[in-house]
């Protein structure tokens, strides 16, 4: 098994359901879209769980560049999935979502088949 591999896809993948979480932040404070300044400056712009998105989408589009530079494309590309499960999590803790058994077992068919293609 790619030791690096899963370690730099795990970060990466955390890097993209943060980014998603703060995504989620940002849009619950934004106000309903306009093309006025007040919408601009006070929903977007100065809003920093929008930054923060924006943040975690860089760092993780940086550390994918080194991903698929350093690693087979064919194991790189599916562990992109492991975001769907750190994703899952974060609807739990952050936004207090029921997730069903089924979920879950989808969740660890994902995390198996991570584990398989990386092996």
């Amino acid at each position: 098994m790619q030791t690096p591999l899963i370690l730099l896809a795990i970060v990466q993948s955390l890097l993209l359901a943060g980014g998603q979480v703060f995504l989620k932040f940002a849009l619950h404070r934004m106000e309903t879209f306009s093309w006025t300044w007040h919408f601009w400056w006070g929903s977007i712009l100065a809003n920093w769980q929008f930054a923060l998105c924006g943040l975690c989408y860089g760092a993780g589009t940086v550390l994918w560049f080194y991903i698929i530079k350093h690693f087979p494309f064919s194991q790189a590309y599916p562990m992109v999935s492991l975001s769907y499960v750190f994703g899952m999590v974060a609807a739990i803790v952050f936004f207090h979502e029921d997730v069903s058994l089924m979920k879950w077992l989808g969740v660890l068919l994902i995390m198996g088949g991570c584990y398989l293609i990386a092996k």
